[in-house]
Protein backbone atom coordinates (compact mmCIF):
# COMPACT_ATOMS: atom_id res chain seq x y z
CA UNK A 1 0.00 0.00 0.00
CA UNK A 2 1.43 3.55 -0.89
CA UNK A 3 0.44 7.08 0.04
CA UNK A 4 -0.35 9.26 -2.84
CA UNK A 5 0.79 13.31 -3.62
CA UNK A 6 -2.12 14.77 -5.59
CA UNK A 7 0.11 14.74 -8.80
CA UNK A 8 0.55 10.89 -7.93
CA UNK A 9 -2.86 10.63 -7.63
CA UNK A 10 -3.89 12.53 -10.77
CA UNK A 11 -1.34 9.73 -12.87
CA UNK A 12 -3.85 7.12 -11.39
CA UNK A 13 -6.83 9.22 -12.58
CA UNK A 14 -5.42 9.90 -15.97
CA UNK A 15 -4.36 5.66 -16.46
CA UNK A 16 -7.85 4.45 -15.28
CA UNK A 17 -9.53 6.58 -17.88
CA UNK A 18 -6.46 5.87 -20.83
CA UNK A 19 -7.18 1.92 -19.89
CA UNK A 20 -11.27 3.21 -20.82
CA UNK A 21 -12.40 2.21 -16.96
CA UNK A 22 -15.85 4.37 -17.01
CA UNK A 23 -15.16 7.49 -14.86
CA UNK A 24 -18.67 7.80 -14.05
CA UNK A 25 -18.82 4.52 -12.35
CA UNK A 26 -15.29 5.82 -10.37
CA UNK A 27 -17.65 8.70 -9.22
CA UNK A 28 -20.60 6.64 -8.15
CA UNK A 29 -19.05 4.65 -6.01
CA UNK A 30 -17.25 7.35 -4.08
CA UNK A 31 -20.03 9.18 -3.66
CA UNK A 32 -21.80 6.01 -1.83
CA UNK A 33 -18.74 5.32 -0.01
CA UNK A 34 -18.95 8.95 1.44
CA UNK A 35 -23.25 8.03 2.29
CA UNK A 36 -22.33 4.93 3.99
CA UNK A 37 -19.65 7.25 5.79
CA UNK A 38 -21.99 9.64 6.84
CA UNK A 39 -24.98 6.89 7.38
CA UNK A 40 -22.79 5.11 10.05
CA UNK A 41 -21.59 7.93 11.73
CA UNK A 42 -24.59 10.05 12.14
CA UNK A 43 -27.74 7.88 11.74
CA UNK A 44 -30.50 9.82 10.92
CA UNK A 45 -28.67 12.80 10.42
CA UNK A 46 -30.41 16.31 8.90
CA UNK A 47 -27.57 16.21 6.03
CA UNK A 48 -26.36 19.56 3.93
CA UNK A 49 -23.73 19.07 0.97
CA UNK A 50 -21.75 21.66 0.00
CA UNK A 51 -20.47 20.72 -3.69
CA UNK A 52 -17.74 22.44 -6.04
CA UNK A 53 -18.22 22.51 -9.68
CA UNK A 54 -15.41 20.08 -9.96
CA UNK A 55 -15.56 16.25 -9.61
CA UNK A 56 -15.38 16.33 -5.39
CA UNK A 57 -18.62 18.20 -6.36
CA UNK A 58 -19.84 15.26 -8.45
CA UNK A 59 -18.91 12.94 -5.28
CA UNK A 60 -20.88 14.96 -3.36
CA UNK A 61 -24.07 15.04 -5.64
CA UNK A 62 -23.82 10.86 -5.75
CA UNK A 63 -23.25 10.90 -1.50
CA UNK A 64 -26.62 13.07 -1.60
CA UNK A 65 -28.91 10.87 -3.86
CA UNK A 66 -27.95 8.04 -1.41
CA UNK A 67 -28.56 9.74 1.71
CA UNK A 68 -31.63 10.61 -0.08
CA UNK A 69 -32.77 7.00 -0.97
CA UNK A 70 -31.13 5.74 2.51
CA UNK A 71 -34.15 8.33 4.18
CA UNK A 72 -32.22 10.82 5.32
CA UNK A 73 -32.95 14.17 4.97
CA UNK A 74 -30.79 15.93 2.53
CA UNK A 75 -30.18 19.38 1.07
CA UNK A 76 -27.34 19.82 -1.46
CA UNK A 77 -25.77 23.22 -2.63
CA UNK A 78 -24.08 24.43 -5.39
CA UNK A 79 -22.24 26.67 -7.48
CA UNK A 80 -24.21 28.49 -10.50
CA UNK A 81 -21.18 27.84 -12.76
CA UNK A 82 -21.61 25.43 -15.89
CA UNK A 83 -20.38 22.14 -14.45
CA UNK A 84 -19.34 19.76 -17.14
CA UNK A 85 -18.39 16.12 -17.66
CA UNK A 86 -19.38 13.41 -14.60
CA UNK A 87 -19.96 15.93 -12.05
CA UNK A 88 -22.71 17.46 -15.23
CA UNK A 89 -24.16 14.13 -15.55
CA UNK A 90 -24.43 13.29 -11.30
CA UNK A 91 -26.32 16.75 -10.59
CA UNK A 92 -28.36 15.86 -13.66
CA UNK A 93 -29.69 12.55 -11.46
CA UNK A 94 -30.50 15.20 -8.12
CA UNK A 95 -33.63 16.13 -9.70
CA UNK A 96 -34.67 12.26 -10.57
CA UNK A 97 -34.11 11.57 -6.67
CA UNK A 98 -36.40 14.69 -5.91
CA UNK A 99 -32.95 16.73 -4.46
CA UNK A 100 -33.60 20.43 -6.00
CA UNK A 101 -30.05 22.37 -5.36
CA UNK A 102 -29.81 25.59 -4.08
CA UNK A 103 -27.22 28.27 -4.82
CA UNK A 104 -24.33 27.91 -2.73
CA UNK A 105 -23.95 31.39 -1.64
CA UNK A 106 -27.48 30.30 0.03
CA UNK A 107 -26.41 27.88 2.52
CA UNK A 108 -26.71 28.54 6.94
CA UNK A 109 -26.28 25.79 9.02
CA UNK A 110 -29.61 26.22 10.62
CA UNK A 111 -31.82 23.25 10.48
CA UNK A 112 -28.75 20.63 9.90
CA UNK A 113 -26.41 18.23 12.01
CA UNK A 114 -23.58 17.25 9.76
CA UNK A 115 -22.16 19.03 6.63
CA UNK A 116 -20.53 17.01 3.68
CA UNK A 117 -17.79 19.04 1.96
CA UNK A 118 -17.56 18.41 -1.16
CA UNK A 119 -16.03 21.60 -2.32
CA UNK A 120 -12.42 21.28 -3.26
CA UNK A 121 -10.45 17.86 -3.57
CA UNK A 122 -6.64 16.96 -4.31
CA UNK A 123 -6.44 19.48 -7.19
CA UNK A 124 -6.31 22.91 -5.52
CA UNK A 125 -3.11 24.38 -6.35
CA UNK A 126 -3.57 28.10 -4.56
CA UNK A 127 -5.10 29.04 -1.79
CA UNK A 128 -8.79 29.62 -1.35
CA UNK A 129 -9.87 33.18 -2.04
CA UNK A 130 -12.90 35.63 -2.10
CA UNK A 131 -16.39 33.70 -1.76
CA UNK A 132 -14.93 30.38 -0.66
CA UNK A 133 -12.30 31.30 1.42
CA UNK A 134 -15.45 33.19 3.41
CA UNK A 135 -17.90 29.88 2.88
CA UNK A 136 -14.58 27.75 4.72
CA UNK A 137 -14.77 30.18 7.48
CA UNK A 138 -18.48 29.93 8.27
CA UNK A 139 -18.55 26.04 7.85
CA UNK A 140 -15.86 26.33 10.68
CA UNK A 141 -17.52 28.79 12.68
CA UNK A 142 -20.63 26.58 12.71
CA UNK A 143 -19.30 23.87 14.75
CA UNK A 144 -21.31 21.77 12.87
CA UNK A 145 -19.23 17.92 12.29
CA UNK A 146 -17.92 18.00 8.76
CA UNK A 147 -17.04 15.09 6.52
CA UNK A 148 -14.70 16.28 3.75
CA UNK A 149 -14.64 13.85 0.82
CA UNK A 150 -11.45 12.81 -0.43
CA UNK A 151 -9.38 15.97 1.92
CA UNK A 152 -10.79 18.75 3.81
CA UNK A 153 -11.64 21.83 1.13
CA UNK A 154 -8.90 24.17 1.30
CA UNK A 155 -5.83 21.94 1.79
CA UNK A 156 -2.83 21.91 1.94
CA UNK A 157 -3.49 25.98 1.69
CA UNK A 158 -5.42 27.61 4.76
CA UNK A 159 -8.18 28.92 5.02
CA UNK A 160 -9.43 25.07 5.16
CA UNK A 161 -12.16 22.96 6.54
CA UNK A 162 -11.61 21.37 9.98
CA UNK A 163 -13.43 17.86 9.39
CA UNK A 164 -14.52 15.67 11.66
CA UNK A 165 -14.27 13.12 9.39
CA UNK A 166 -12.86 12.68 5.99
CA UNK A 167 -13.07 9.93 3.28
CA UNK A 168 -10.30 8.98 1.34
CA UNK A 169 -10.65 8.27 -1.58
CA UNK A 170 -8.54 5.32 -3.81
CA UNK A 171 -5.95 6.01 -1.93
CA UNK A 172 -4.41 7.52 1.16
CA UNK A 173 -2.95 10.93 0.46
CA UNK A 174 0.09 12.82 1.96
CA UNK A 175 -2.05 15.18 4.08
CA UNK A 176 -3.92 12.43 5.64
CA UNK A 177 -0.45 11.55 7.39
CA UNK A 178 1.39 14.56 7.53
CA UNK A 179 1.14 17.16 10.32
CA UNK A 180 0.21 19.78 10.47
CA UNK A 181 -2.35 19.01 7.52
CA UNK A 182 -3.60 15.50 9.11
CA UNK A 183 -5.09 17.71 12.11
CA UNK A 184 -7.60 18.91 9.46
CA UNK A 185 -9.09 15.73 8.52
CA UNK A 186 -10.20 14.11 11.61
CA UNK A 187 -10.98 10.51 11.65
CA UNK A 188 -10.02 9.09 8.39
CA UNK A 189 -12.13 6.35 6.65
CA UNK A 190 -10.11 4.44 3.52
CA UNK A 191 -12.66 3.67 0.52
CA UNK A 192 -11.60 1.72 -2.78
CA UNK A 193 -13.77 3.01 -4.96
CA UNK A 194 -13.35 -0.33 -7.72
CA UNK A 195 -10.09 1.63 -8.58
CA UNK A 196 -8.46 -0.50 -11.50
CA UNK A 197 -5.10 -2.16 -9.83
CA UNK A 198 -3.20 -1.35 -13.02
CA UNK A 199 -4.29 2.30 -13.07
CA UNK A 200 -1.90 2.27 -9.90
CA UNK A 201 0.87 1.58 -11.77
CA UNK A 202 0.95 5.06 -12.84
CA UNK A 203 2.16 5.84 -9.37
CA UNK A 204 4.56 2.91 -8.95
CA UNK A 205 7.08 5.32 -7.32
CA UNK A 206 5.04 6.47 -4.44
CA UNK A 207 6.04 5.89 -1.06
CA UNK A 208 5.26 2.54 0.61
CA UNK A 209 3.16 2.91 3.93
CA UNK A 210 4.64 1.31 6.78
CA UNK A 211 1.67 -1.71 7.67
CA UNK A 212 1.32 -3.99 10.57
CA UNK A 213 0.93 -7.11 8.31
CA UNK A 214 4.45 -6.13 6.82
CA UNK A 215 6.06 -5.32 9.91
CA UNK A 216 4.60 -8.56 11.58
CA UNK A 217 6.34 -10.96 8.69
CA UNK A 218 9.66 -8.86 10.03
CA UNK A 219 10.16 -9.44 13.66
CA UNK A 220 12.73 -11.82 14.13
CA UNK A 221 11.75 -15.54 15.41
CA UNK A 222 13.39 -17.44 18.59
CA UNK A 223 14.92 -21.18 18.45
CA UNK A 224 14.12 -22.87 21.58
CA UNK A 225 17.54 -23.21 22.95
CA UNK A 226 18.49 -19.12 22.45
CA UNK A 227 20.70 -17.54 24.38
CA UNK A 228 22.06 -14.21 25.10
CA UNK A 229 24.83 -14.22 22.48
CA UNK A 230 22.63 -16.12 19.55
CA UNK A 231 19.67 -13.21 19.70
CA UNK A 232 22.15 -10.16 18.97
CA UNK A 233 24.79 -8.37 20.93
CA UNK A 234 24.92 -4.43 20.63
CA UNK A 235 27.30 -1.97 21.16
CA UNK A 236 26.46 1.27 21.88
CA UNK A 237 28.89 4.15 21.91
CA UNK A 238 28.53 7.99 22.98
CA UNK A 239 28.14 9.84 26.67
CA UNK A 240 29.55 13.08 27.56
CA UNK A 241 28.78 14.69 31.04
CA UNK A 242 25.94 16.61 30.11
CA UNK A 243 23.65 13.80 29.04
CA UNK A 244 24.40 10.84 31.49
CA UNK A 245 21.03 9.02 30.81
CA UNK A 246 20.68 8.94 26.50
CA UNK A 247 23.04 5.54 26.71
CA UNK A 248 20.89 4.37 29.19
CA UNK A 249 17.46 5.03 27.31
CA UNK A 250 19.21 3.47 24.00
CA UNK A 251 20.63 0.35 26.13
CA UNK A 252 16.68 0.06 27.71
CA UNK A 253 15.49 0.00 24.15
CA UNK A 254 17.62 -2.42 22.81
CA UNK A 255 17.06 -4.98 25.39
CA UNK A 256 13.33 -3.99 25.52
CA UNK A 257 13.43 -4.83 21.23
CA UNK A 258 15.17 -8.16 22.21
CA UNK A 259 18.79 -8.10 21.97
CA UNK A 260 20.54 -10.69 24.20
CA UNK A 261 23.69 -8.40 25.55
CA UNK A 262 24.62 -4.66 25.54
CA UNK A 263 27.55 -3.34 26.02
CA UNK A 264 28.36 0.21 26.31
CA UNK A 265 30.83 2.21 25.64
CA UNK A 266 31.37 5.71 27.14
CA UNK A 267 34.21 7.66 28.35
CA UNK A 268 35.39 7.10 31.69
CA UNK A 269 35.07 10.91 32.91
CA UNK A 270 31.72 10.74 31.87
CA UNK A 271 28.65 10.24 34.93
CA UNK A 272 26.75 7.90 32.77
CA UNK A 273 24.78 5.63 34.43
CA UNK A 274 23.77 2.28 32.11
CA UNK A 275 21.46 -0.08 32.87
CA UNK A 276 22.32 -2.81 35.29
CA UNK A 277 22.04 -5.19 32.61
CA UNK A 278 24.35 -3.39 30.43
CA UNK A 279 28.28 -3.96 29.89
CA UNK A 280 30.17 -1.10 31.03
CA UNK A 281 33.10 -0.36 28.84
CA UNK A 282 34.46 2.96 29.95
CA UNK A 283 37.03 4.54 27.43
CA UNK A 284 40.06 6.33 27.99
CA UNK A 285 39.56 8.33 24.71
CA UNK A 286 38.12 7.42 21.15
CA UNK A 287 41.32 7.81 19.14
CA UNK A 288 42.80 4.15 17.33
CA UNK A 289 41.92 0.78 19.31
CA UNK A 290 40.46 2.48 22.82
CA UNK A 291 37.35 0.58 22.02
CA UNK A 292 37.45 -2.34 24.91
CA UNK A 293 36.81 -5.75 23.79
CA UNK A 294 33.19 -6.55 23.10
CA UNK A 295 32.11 -8.93 20.44
CA UNK A 296 28.96 -6.91 19.03
CA UNK A 297 26.90 -7.76 16.46
CA UNK A 298 25.44 -4.00 15.59
CA UNK A 299 26.59 -0.51 17.05
CA UNK A 300 24.79 2.56 17.50
CA UNK A 301 26.71 5.73 18.15
CA UNK A 302 26.41 9.26 19.16
CA UNK A 303 23.41 9.05 21.68
CA UNK A 304 24.37 12.17 24.36
CA UNK A 305 28.16 12.10 22.79
CA UNK A 306 28.14 15.94 22.55
CA UNK A 307 31.37 17.54 21.29
CA UNK A 308 32.98 13.86 21.35
CA UNK A 309 30.23 12.35 19.10
CA UNK A 310 32.32 12.56 15.72
CA UNK A 311 35.43 11.17 17.65
CA UNK A 312 33.30 8.04 18.63
CA UNK A 313 32.03 7.79 15.56
CA UNK A 314 35.28 7.71 13.83
CA UNK A 315 36.26 4.70 16.39
CA UNK A 316 33.05 2.60 15.85
CA UNK A 317 33.45 2.89 12.37
CA UNK A 318 37.19 0.89 11.98
CA UNK A 319 34.82 -2.16 13.90
CA UNK A 320 32.70 -2.81 10.32
CA UNK A 321 29.97 -3.79 11.65
CA UNK A 322 26.00 -2.68 10.96
CA UNK A 323 25.94 0.71 12.54
CA UNK A 324 22.94 3.24 13.68
CA UNK A 325 24.41 7.05 13.93
CA UNK A 326 22.27 9.40 15.46
CA UNK A 327 22.63 12.55 16.91
CA UNK A 328 26.07 14.32 18.12
CA UNK A 329 27.92 11.51 15.56
CA UNK A 330 25.63 12.62 12.80
CA UNK A 331 28.00 14.21 10.48
CA UNK A 332 28.94 14.61 6.82
CA UNK A 333 32.73 13.27 7.63
CA UNK A 334 31.12 10.29 9.72
CA UNK A 335 28.60 9.66 6.60
CA UNK A 336 31.89 10.04 4.41
CA UNK A 337 34.31 7.28 6.61
CA UNK A 338 31.41 4.82 6.72
CA UNK A 339 30.74 4.94 2.69
CA UNK A 340 34.35 4.48 2.41
CA UNK A 341 34.48 1.69 4.35
CA UNK A 342 31.61 0.16 2.04
CA UNK A 343 29.26 0.24 4.88
CA UNK A 344 25.79 1.05 4.28
CA UNK A 345 24.63 2.68 8.52
CA UNK A 346 21.11 4.01 9.69
CA UNK A 347 21.28 7.00 9.71
CA UNK A 348 18.35 9.17 12.49
CA UNK A 349 18.29 12.57 11.72
CA UNK A 350 15.75 14.99 13.35
CA UNK A 351 14.80 17.98 10.66
CA UNK A 352 17.55 20.25 12.32
CA UNK A 353 20.39 17.87 11.77
CA UNK A 354 18.68 17.25 8.36
CA UNK A 355 18.88 20.81 7.81
CA UNK A 356 22.74 20.89 8.10
CA UNK A 357 23.44 18.11 6.19
CA UNK A 358 21.36 19.65 3.51
CA UNK A 359 22.09 23.59 3.88
CA UNK A 360 18.71 24.35 4.48
CA UNK A 361 16.70 25.45 7.27
CA UNK A 362 14.37 22.87 9.89
CA UNK A 363 11.46 24.78 8.30
CA UNK A 364 11.98 23.63 5.03
CA UNK A 365 13.03 20.39 6.01
CA UNK A 366 9.60 20.26 8.08
CA UNK A 367 7.87 21.48 5.41
CA UNK A 368 8.36 19.21 2.48
CA UNK A 369 9.72 15.46 4.18
CA UNK A 370 9.40 13.70 1.92
CA UNK A 371 11.62 15.47 -0.57
CA UNK A 372 14.25 15.63 2.12
CA UNK A 373 14.36 12.52 2.98
CA UNK A 374 15.21 11.83 -1.11
CA UNK A 375 17.31 14.30 -1.33
CA UNK A 376 19.57 12.61 1.47
CA UNK A 377 19.61 9.04 0.47
CA UNK A 378 20.22 10.47 -3.11
CA UNK A 379 23.55 11.90 -1.65
CA UNK A 380 24.88 9.06 0.90
CA UNK A 381 24.30 5.67 -0.02
CA UNK A 382 22.62 4.86 3.95
CA UNK A 383 19.41 4.56 5.24
CA UNK A 384 17.94 7.93 6.29
CA UNK A 385 15.29 7.76 9.35
CA UNK A 386 13.74 11.35 9.40
CA UNK A 387 12.12 11.63 12.49
CA UNK A 388 8.76 13.58 12.57
CA UNK A 389 5.11 13.22 12.10
CA UNK A 390 5.07 10.91 10.62
CA UNK A 391 8.47 9.52 10.19
CA UNK A 392 9.80 8.94 6.68
CA UNK A 393 12.50 6.69 5.68
CA UNK A 394 14.85 6.54 2.62
CA UNK A 395 17.64 4.09 1.28
CA UNK A 396 18.79 4.77 -2.76
CA UNK A 397 15.05 5.13 -4.57
CA UNK A 398 13.35 3.46 -1.72
CA UNK A 399 11.17 5.48 0.46
CA UNK A 400 8.50 4.67 3.70
CA UNK A 401 5.88 6.40 5.79
CA UNK A 402 5.44 5.11 8.75
CA UNK A 403 1.66 4.85 10.08
CA UNK A 404 2.15 4.46 14.06
CA UNK A 405 3.54 6.67 17.03
CA UNK A 406 2.12 10.63 17.72
CA UNK A 407 2.80 14.14 19.22
CA UNK A 408 3.09 12.92 22.81
CA UNK A 409 6.36 11.33 21.77
CA UNK A 410 7.98 14.91 21.56
CA UNK A 411 10.25 14.63 24.46
CA UNK A 412 13.45 14.00 25.21
CA UNK A 413 15.13 10.78 24.69
CA UNK A 414 12.83 9.09 22.56
CA UNK A 415 15.71 8.87 19.44
CA UNK A 416 17.80 7.62 22.31
CA UNK A 417 15.38 5.11 23.18
CA UNK A 418 14.57 4.08 18.76
CA UNK A 419 18.77 3.96 18.15
CA UNK A 420 18.66 1.20 20.71
CA UNK A 421 15.44 -0.79 19.05
CA UNK A 422 17.29 -0.14 15.81
CA UNK A 423 20.26 -1.23 16.53
CA UNK A 424 18.82 -4.30 18.15
CA UNK A 425 17.24 -5.07 14.68
CA UNK A 426 20.11 -4.94 13.04
CA UNK A 427 22.01 -7.79 15.86
CA UNK A 428 19.58 -9.83 14.88
CA UNK A 429 20.26 -9.70 11.57
CA UNK A 430 17.61 -7.34 9.48
CA UNK A 431 19.04 -5.58 6.38
CA UNK A 432 19.26 -1.79 7.69
CA UNK A 433 16.43 -0.67 5.34
CA UNK A 434 14.14 -3.57 6.55
CA UNK A 435 15.62 -2.88 10.73
CA UNK A 436 15.12 0.81 10.19
CA UNK A 437 10.88 0.50 8.95
CA UNK A 438 10.12 -2.36 11.92
CA UNK A 439 12.15 -0.16 14.37
CA UNK A 440 10.28 2.68 14.21
CA UNK A 441 6.96 1.27 13.28
CA UNK A 442 7.56 -0.77 16.70
CA UNK A 443 8.52 2.34 18.75
CA UNK A 444 5.72 4.36 17.28
CA UNK A 445 3.35 1.56 18.14
CA UNK A 446 4.43 1.62 21.84
CA UNK A 447 4.36 5.00 21.96
CA UNK A 448 0.64 4.96 21.49
CA UNK A 449 -0.39 2.05 23.33
CA UNK A 450 0.84 4.35 26.50
CA UNK A 451 1.15 7.35 25.03
CA UNK A 452 -0.40 11.17 26.75
CA UNK A 453 1.40 14.30 26.89
CA UNK A 454 3.57 13.79 29.85
CA UNK A 455 5.10 10.70 28.30
CA UNK A 456 8.96 9.32 29.14
CA UNK A 457 11.15 7.92 26.80
CA UNK A 458 11.69 4.78 29.65
CA UNK A 459 8.18 4.22 29.59
CA UNK A 460 7.77 3.96 25.66
CA UNK A 461 11.04 1.50 26.08
CA UNK A 462 8.79 -0.55 28.19
CA UNK A 463 5.93 -0.89 26.17
CA UNK A 464 8.25 -2.42 23.53
CA UNK A 465 7.24 -6.07 24.88
CA UNK A 466 3.95 -5.15 24.78
CA UNK A 467 3.61 -3.67 21.14
CA UNK A 468 5.87 -6.59 20.26
CA UNK A 469 3.17 -9.09 21.62
CA UNK A 470 0.42 -6.97 19.72
CA UNK A 471 2.33 -7.12 16.61
CA UNK A 472 2.42 -10.84 16.80
CA UNK A 473 -0.69 -11.71 17.68
CA UNK A 474 -2.45 -9.73 14.65
CA UNK A 475 -3.91 -7.01 16.87
CA UNK A 476 -2.47 -3.78 15.43
CA UNK A 477 -4.80 -1.68 13.25
CA UNK A 478 -4.09 0.94 11.17
CA UNK A 479 -4.90 4.45 12.66
CA UNK A 480 -7.69 4.78 9.29
CA UNK A 481 -10.62 3.01 8.94
CA UNK A 482 -12.03 1.52 5.82
CA UNK A 483 -15.35 1.92 4.42
CA UNK A 484 -17.05 -1.90 3.81
CA UNK A 485 -16.99 -3.20 0.11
Amino acid sequence: MRLYSADAMRAVDERARALGYPTLLLMEAAGRAVAEVVGRRYPGARVCVLSGKGNNGGDGFVAARWLKAWGHEVAVFAPSEVKAGDALAMYSALAVAGVDPEPVEKWAPAGFDVVVDALFGTGLTRPLAGRWAELVERINASDLPVVSVDLPSGLPHHPHIRARVTVALAGLKNEHLFYPHREACGEVWLAGIAMPDSAYEAAADAPELILPEAMRSLLPRRSGNAHKGSVGRVLLAGGYRTYPGALALAARGAYRAGAGLVGVAYPEDAPVTPLVEAVRLPVADWRGDALPPFRADSVAVGMGGGPLGVAAAHAVVELGLPTVIDADAIHRQVLSAFTARGLTAVVTPHPGEAARLLELSPAEIAADPLSAARALAGQYPHVFVLKGGPTVIAYGDQIAVNTTGNPAMASGGMGDVLSGVIAAFLAAGLGPFEAAKLGVFLHGLAGDLVGTIGLLASEVADALPKARRRLEAGQVEPFWRSVPG
